[in-house]
């Protein structure tokens, strides 16, 4: 179907109205954000747009501008960007703010019009759509910029882009041409243009930025075009109110006479006309191939970007992509409709935007690649040091993939298992990382990658149970992601590809090119099973190092490096602890029962010694580790043991498993049955411990430094009280809304003074996917999760003495001299 330009000016209007006005105010707010390298953001989001540049993840500028003229006043208006300091005079317009959901970013406007004319109202939508029903378009390495405009009289509209996108070294010299696209079907053709370094550096960054790749900045066929030096381009551009449909051909730096490469539209609105209101679309894409490397089973393989399985070439792309995005907007809407709805079930209105905020930020760490036959998303962890794959930096987002889509958790974990079970990797517990930075995944033949053994095995073993678990469901009210149910059921792959392809894609709800069914019935217990079995020598491999070494760790790492190495982690034994007890489930489902018997008796004689290691002397919370008296540690790896339904054992709601005996009496406390694999007092002591501990940003992530990691906040929060919940959120959402930090949102920071970053510097990173964390337990377990956790809702006899207990012990720590020095100590 052709979009023509009515239809268009009203789908832009229902984008700009359909999102909700935002209550958190965060730092920086997503503009465009695909993947590591396509990724632009509004870095002043809590100023006018055109005080600043937008910013790349790292805090440096990209060229992108916009902003408008008026004929009848001969006004510039700048909308986003400082192109307005390249012009002797300029107006400014009343900023409305900023609005956002999980896909759309909206900056809205007005300008006063002369005498009685109706104001002038502009509304800049930036579309990075999430799509989990359609991982094609997902895999789509491409944004919509539309702006729409409503009022009376005429208006030019003027966005460019430089050389920024192509490279991190301005001192690169690029290339570019303007050309046509033509589209098929009957579609109008585009205009586009496309840039890129002369000499490519292929698999290169300079200060995160690729070195390699072609960006194409399309508008539609009725757009005017002219590339040139800055100055002169917006110069014109504001005495003609267009530009001149020219190409500047000397190629040069980046830096040198700065070249823009802009477009520019005329809309006339109301006067003898009946339009009122109108829009345009330009989409910005950057593509690779290869977009990484991989050390596959078959060797170092030039990984394809997945999208060029089912379009030949570029062309073809961006004329789909363009003329798609009604389609593309109908599913994103979708899905940050539900989303909202599903986090205001938490009991906060503010988890609401944190999700939205956080969305765009999960998948634009991520790289889709392979083929229809066997898909593979890599993922890169920004910030911190740039690993390739990083299982615990996958580990904290993958709320976020089984709220959202799940085969996008599988897809992530493929690569890693694939290379490991070729036998590249010489260790027997589960890899750090499949390369020391993105995008070359070399893998670490010496076995010599970051030192986390615990925590990797019981990472992949949690999320590989997860996965198995996401399969599982008889119906579709009860599957863990509402966007797994529909379409028809999966073909069961034979040994040469995956067994999760994408070659049967559907059409559904009139809308094409989606994935179908994930899971569900006897074709979803059949594709765990095959999942588990295909790699279970890696499993059975990965549990007898737990099986040795978790109960007590050695010094080691756990994920949070950042602190430091230390032995007897509390809450790094609870994770291989329930990576023991989770592979006594997937033993269950690949049918292999005698293993499953052999590491449940184990994982069960382990968490009564966990117990009585890890709790303080006056049982009011967990300690740091073992024998470090006098400290304590949030325990966020319990959230792995409700999220994978141990919490239900032996009660009547017990996850897909063979019938268990009622608890016996002898295990009946005064609090209730202990009924779960991890007992539900612990659940309750850790539940009334944070909120005695939290502080004005959020819950410290333990009692060395006032710090906290917000991804595992949002772990401990969602397997905890309603009234902690509440209280922690409100905290959270304090600190969006006053943190002095200035990147993508960080995952750590400081819990007291400005908020700040504290001394380490994260942002942009996936792992924000754990602020999903109470969104997929809403669905884990049959949907039965969350009622399996009511209980620490209800009063029992001891609550008042443990409240008053957790009390004491919170003051004893927070009069010790220790923690009272300047160095911002609790």
């Amino acid at each position: 179907m052709r979009i023509g330009v009515s239809v268009l000016a009203i789908t832009l209007c229902q984008a700009a109205v359909g999102i909700a006005a935002s209550v958190l105010t965060p730092p920086v707010l997503p503009l465009i954000v695909r993947n590591p390298y396509l990724s632009t953001w509004l870095g002043n989001a809590r100023e006018v747009p055109w005080s600043k540049w937008p910013i790349f993840y790292t805090g440096e500028e990209v060229g992108l501008s916009l902003m408008v003229q008026v004929p009848s006043s001969g006004a510039v208006y700048p909308l986003l960007g400082k192109p307005h300091e390249f012009l002797s005079s300029s107006e400014i317009p009343t900023y409305l703010g900023a609005s956002y959901d999980a896909s759309t970013t909206n900056l809205t406007y007005r300008i006063e019009a002369a005498f009685d004319a109706r104001p002038l109202d502009i509304t800049v939508s930036f579309l990075s759509p999430i799509t989990p029903s359609s991982t094609l378009r997902q895999a789509i390495p491409a944004s919509y910029v539309s702006v729409f405009v409503e009022g009376d009289g005429e208006v030019n509209v003027y966005m460019d882009v430089d050389g920024r996108w192509v490279s991190g070294d301005t001192g690169s010299k690029i290339v570019w041409s303007f050309d046509d696209v033509k589209a098929e079907d009957g579609r109008s053709s585009l205009q586009r243009w496309q840039v890129r370094r002369e000499n490519e550096l292929l698999l290169t960054e300079i200060r995160d930025r690729a070195e390699w790749g072609t960006l194409h900045f399309t508008g539609p066929a009725d757009v005017r075009y002219e590339s040139g030096e800055a100055s002169r381009v917006r110069q014109a551009f504001a005495k003609k109110g267009t530009v001149r449909n020219t190409v500047d051909s000397r190629f040069r730096p980046i830096r040198d006479q700065h070249p823009v490469f802009a477009f520019s539209k005329t809309f006339k609105l109301g006067g003898n006309t009946s339009t009122k209101s109108d829009g345009v679309t330009f989409t910005i894409a950057h593509t690779q191939d290869p977009v990484v490397q991989y050390a596959s089973a078959r060797g170092l393989t030039m990984m394809r970007p997945l999208w060029k399985s089912w379009f030949p070439d570029e062309q073809k792309l961006l004329a789909f992509h363009y003329h798609d995005f009604a389609n593309a907007n109908i599913l994103a809407s979708n899905y940050s409709e539900q989303l909202a709805q599903d986090a205001y079930l938490s009991g906060a209105d503010d988890y609401v935007d944190i999700v939205a905020v956080s969305a765009r930020q999960v998948l634009g760490a991520t790289t889709f690649s392979g083929t229809p036959d066997d898909p593979i998303l890599f993922l890169k962890e920004i910030s911190s040091n740039g690993n390739f794959q990083t299982i615990d930096v996958i580990f904290p987002s993958f709320p976020f993939f089984l709220y959202t889509n799940p085969r996008w958790l599988a897809y992530l974990l493929e690569p890693l298992i694939e290379h490991m079970l070729s036998g590249q990797y010489p260790n027997t517990y589960a890899m750090h990382d499949l390369g020391t930075h993105f995008p070359n995944a070399t893998g670490h033949p010496d076995g010599r990658d970051e030192y986390m053994p615990v925590e990797e095995c019981g990472n992949i073993l949690i999320m590989g149970l997860a996965v198995a678990n996401s399969l599982r469901y008889s119906q579709d009210s009860t599957a863990g992601s509402i966007w797994s149910m529909p379409g028809s059921s999966p073909r069961v792959s034979g040994e040469s590809s995956g067994l999760f392809p994408l070659d049967n894609l559907q059409e559904l709800a009139g809308i094409d090119k989606q994935d179908g069914r994930w899971g569900g019935g006897e074709v979803g217990e059949l594709l765990a099973s095959k999942w588990i079995q295909r790699s279970y020598r890696l499993w059975t491999q990965w549990t007898g190092y737990l099986v040795e070494f978790s109960l007590e760790p050695a010094n080691q790492l756990s994920t949070d490096d950042f602190a430091g190495w230390l032995a007897l982690q509390t809450n790094l034994a609870l994770k291989g602890i329930i990576g023991i007890n989770a592979m006594s489930k997937l033993a269950e489902i690949a049918g292999f029962d005698g293993d499953a018997k052999h590491y449940k008796k184990i994982s069960e004689a382990y968490i009564s010694k966990w117990e009585d290691f890890g709790m303080s002397r006056d049982k009011t919370h967990a300690k740091l580790a073992y024998n470090w008296y006098g400290s304590w540690t949030t325990i966020y790896n319990l959230y792995a043991d409700a999220q994978l339904c141990f919490h239900l054992e032996g009660t009547d709601d017990e996850f897909l498993a063979k019938k268990r005996s009622r608890v016996p009496q002898e295990k009946q406390r005064d609090d209730g049955p202990e009924t779960g694999f991890v007992p539900r007092h612990i659940y309750r002591k850790q539940s009334i411990w944070y909120h005695t501990v939290r502080q004005r940003y959020g819950l410290p992530l333990d009692s060395r430094h006032l710090y906290t990691k917000t991804d595992w906040e949002f772990f401990a929060m969602a397997v905890a009280s309603k009234e902690t919940r509440s209280a922690i959120l409100e905290s959270v959402a304090t600190w969006v809304n006053e943190t002095v930090t200035n990147r993508p949102l960080t995952d750590l920071h400081d819990t007291e003074g400005k908020g700040g970053y504290p001394g380490v510097t994260f942002f942009a990173r996936p792992v924000v996917g754990g602020h999903f964390a109470f969104l997929a337990l809403q669905r884990a377990c049959d949907g039965k999760a969350m009622r399996g956790l009511s209980f620490l809702n209800d009063e029992y006899p001891a609550r008042e003495d443990d409240r008053a207990a957790a009390v004491r012990a919170a003051a004893e720590f927070a009069d010790h001299p220790y923690y009272r020095h300047e160095g911002g100590e609790l």
